[in-house]
């Protein structure tokens, strides 16, 4: 399968590097444009962008009067880059169809997850298999093994595995868990996730470390460089 190929858009050069750096050693194909006006220019001379990074201070032509212009033509996903987090920025953003928005200075680990969750979620990346740190995820089997060897996991902790292992080095509250794992409609008690952590942690063995316990937020799933 080609390389997924992501518009990263910054008048900083070295912005520019250190995300490109990344998202190569990543396995993405990563295009570059130094003011809006080159980024529009790209986006529909070359077709085949999976996703933008798009920064909101530029030359020539800002992120929104980019995003705009793409919008009337392409739903293809964008994640905004700002060095400002005001409230109102973020609004803006999200009423123009921004897909994700991250303030600087953010981590590029956190930056390349944030652009694998949402390639998944648009199906631009297969979704069937998911591998973390020796844990593979077959979605359409239910099926978990870790280091090739099966384990038995009820439906909520697969769900739950695999939420986490598809937001890789995302800290993620525990609302946000209950929502998505066991959806917006459960009415249930936080502590509910604790319990199917701590069993998952269980079931996982020396890799349930890879659950980072935030306290008084929830979680993170992060699997240890060695």
């Amino acid at each position: 399968m080609d390389a997924l190929k992501i518009l990263v858009v910054d008048d900083e050069a070295r912005m520019r590097k250190l995300v490109k750096d990344f998202l190569v050693n990543k396995g993405f194909s990563v295009v570059e444009a130094g003011d809006g006006e080159e980024a529009v220019e790209i986006f529909f001379a070359q077709k085949d962008i999976a996703l933008i990074l798009l920064d909101v201070m530029m030359p020539k032509m800002d992120g929104w009067e980019v995003l705009k212009t793409i919008r009337k033509y392409s739903q293809v996903p964008v994640i905004m880059l700002t060095a400002r987090s005001e409230e109102r920025d973020e609004l803006q953003g999200f009423s123009l169809g921004v897909d994700e928005y991250i303030s600087k200075p953010f981590s590029p680990k956190i930056l390349v997850a944030r652009v694998d969750a949402i390639l998944r979620r648009t199906n631009a990346v297969s979704s069937e298999y998911l591998k973390a740190g020796g844990i593979c995820i077959d979605k359409m089997a239910h099926q978990v093994t870790i280091d090739g060897k099966e384990v038995e996991l009820s439906f909520k902790e697969f769900e739950l595995l695999t939420y986490f292992a598809e937001n890789q080095g995302i800290a993620l509250s525990r609302e946000k868990i209950l929502n998505n794992v066991w959806n917006y409609d459960y009415f249930g008690d936080a502590r509910t996730i604790d319990t199917h952590v701590k069993k998952l942690r269980s079931k996982l063995g020396a890799k349930g470390d890879y659950i980072k316990t935030i306290w008084g937020m929830g979680y993170k799933f992060e699997v240890d460089e060695t």
